[in-house]
């Protein structure tokens, strides 16, 4: 059912996702002696005295949103727990390998510069806070699956 606390975790996961289109991944970092600010869009870069977008990330973003969607989608697979739960560990993965390409594409931009805790967005967290919200909806699924099994044997 779409009322389920497992559909606020993919819900919660999906919002997460979305949330890096507003949040910096990496700010404070100077390329090419310019202060700078990472963001799944682009690089943005102080341009007298404004932020003004310098490099687009294209596939980057395009890719964040089909990421974001996921989780909406396993929402309404509802009747199929077994599927829900299996496309939920998948999602997970994708995830994972999200966040991998996504540090990659950070690691390029500023070129190895070393980053630091102060260098961090909020945005570095998020997709790990998403991992965290499918789980728990997998887990969820996973609870309801058991709870109508022991129903079944009832009858």
């Amino acid at each position: 059912m779409i009322q389920r606390i497992q559909s606020i975790y993919l819900l919660a996961a999906s919002l997460v996702i979305f949330a890096l289109y507003l949040f910096p991944i990496a700010h404070g970092i100077y390329i090419d002696a310019i202060p700078s600010t990472i963001k799944v869009t682009g690089i943005y870069q102080d341009v007298n005295g404004a932020q003004k977008l310098t490099t687009p990330f294209t596939t980057l973003s395009i890719v964040t949103a089909i990421v974001g969607l996921i989780p909406i989608v396993l929402i309404f697979l509802y009747k199929n727990r077994k599927q829900q739960m299996t496309l939920c560990y998948i999602a997970m993965l994708a995830v994972i390998g999200y966040s991998f390409w996504l540090s990659q594409v950070v690691q390029q931009a500023t070129g190895g510069f070393t980053m630091t805790t102060s260098n961090f967005g909020i945005g570095v967290f998020l997709s790990s806070l998403s991992i965290v919200l499918i789980l728990l909806a997998a887990k969820s699924i996973q609870k309801d699956e058991k709870l109508i099994k022991s129903a079944d044997r009832l009858r």
